[in-house]
């Protein structure tokens, strides 16, 4: 499985998104938006808006959470097949 996560140092929805990738053993490349503008654009040009953390999951660009709800631990779950607990 190949992923992609756009984030940013300030981003704290990024820094769960890269948690949770983390504690399951998930291995990502990390496109920091901030650092890269080229990235950033990437972004606005698959999602409409300037919108942190994206993911890319074979090819396939996923916005892990919603405004409001944080992080969508269910709906990630099911995109990267880990199975519930």
């Amino acid at each position: 499985m190949d992923v992609q996560v756009y984030t940013a140092s300030w981003c704290r929805d990024c820094r769960a998104a890269k948690q949770f990738l983390d504690a399951h053993g998930i291995a990502y490349t990390e496109i920091d938006v901030d650092a890269n503008p080229a990235a950033s654009d990437e972004v606005v040009r698959h999602v409409g808006k300037r919108a942190i953390p994206q993911m890319v999951i074979d090819g396939e660009w996923f916005q892990p959470y919603r405004p409001g709800r944080g992080l969508l631990f269910d709906e990630l779950r099911q995109r990267l097949q880990i199975p519930r607990p």
